[in-house]
């Protein structure tokens, strides 16, 4: 490890280890003062996200746009996935779905958009639509007809209402770019956006074959760092130095294939052109990562 990383690594330590899990738990005398600070704290407490230098497009040597999938099924990209069940559990833990879509709800979050291109924003609204679905049985549109009353009770009791919970999260989306910053002379990555992926509500619990995974929503990354650098998340080697999301995310802790990357052909996916062959989109998937490893190495050959 060079000077330069040794540095990094104890910035980020000093600044976890002020940041206790639970604060002031050895010297609470009652419950209700764990987590909080004392005023001398909060005043010495100016933790939050490692700002991003400015790059000039001019020092920009190379670059591709890359779009990855987060599989919450490997064991290395848990951390964003617990916990499912919030009802045990404090509220200054929640998974990376729980953290962005409270962030919605408050509207620390504002950048919410359709697709990956960020060109058509999003409405809390809209949002609730996809991760709801309502069904009305039969017996509820003949009293209807009849022209009964309805009451809320007999709302409940004929209507069926299934919400997305973290538990359905499958995976995330990530959208980043690879850089080759010809002033630090070093290849580098920046997120851009991010998105859940689920079920379809609409096909929700209907059988495994129609239950296909669509992104929920995209959030504009840099504009959520300060939300996913306030949610820790569990270190399971030592509780007292929680890590953050935005720590996880942008020091690239988890395990990811692209899918797609920008292309002439309209940035089409790998499955697009390699059909029907789990095997070979894998395959094909590495060597997109390889070819962005090399460049930094054909950087430096003359």
């Amino acid at each position: 490890m060079n000077l330069r990383g040794f540095l990094v690594v104890c910035v980020a330590v000093l600044a976890t280890s002020s940041i206790f899990a639970q604060a002031n738990l050895l010297n609470a005398k009652i419950p209700e003062e764990i987590g909080m600070k004392t005023v001398e704290q909060l005043a010495a407490d100016n933790d939050g996200p490692l700002p991003y230098g400015y790059i000039d497009d001019r020092d920009i040597l190379w670059s591709k746009v890359v779009w990855e999938y987060i599989d919450l099924n490997e064991k290395i990209n848990l951390p964003f996935y617990y916990p499912i069940d919030t009802n045990n559990i404090s509220s200054s833990r929640r998974s990376l779905y729980d953290t962005l879509l409270r962030g919605i709800k408050s509207g620390e979050i504002a950048d919410i958009y359709d697709d990956s291109y960020f060109e058509n924003k999003l409405t809390y609204k809209e949002i609730q639509g996809r991760m709801s679905r309502v069904d009305t049985s039969d017996a509820m549109y003949d009293l209807l007809n009849e022209g009964e009353e309805i009451t809320p009770d007999m709302y409940e009791e004929y209507v069926d209402v299934t919400n997305l919970t973290s538990g359905d999260i499958a995976g995330l989306k990530i959208k980043g770019v690879w850089y080759f910053d010809k002033r630090q002379g070093e290849l580098k990555y920046r997120l851009l956006g991010i998105a859940p992926v689920a079920p379809d509500v609409n096909f929700l619990n209907q059988g495994s074959a129609q239950e296909e995974l669509i992104p929920l929503f995209w959030i504009w990354y840099p504009g959520a760092r300060n939300l996913t650098h306030a949610m820790k998340v569990f270190n399971n080697k030592n509780s007292a130095f929680p890590l953050s999301y935005d720590h996880l995310l942008n020091a690239r802790r988890f395990v990811a294939s692209i899918y797609r990357e920008e292309n002439i052909y309209g940035n089409r996916d790998v499955a697009e052109y390699i059909k029907g062959n789990a095997l070979f989109q894998v395959l094909e998937s590495d060597r997109l990562k390889e070819d962005i490893r090399n460049k930094e190495l054909d950087m430096w050959n003359y």
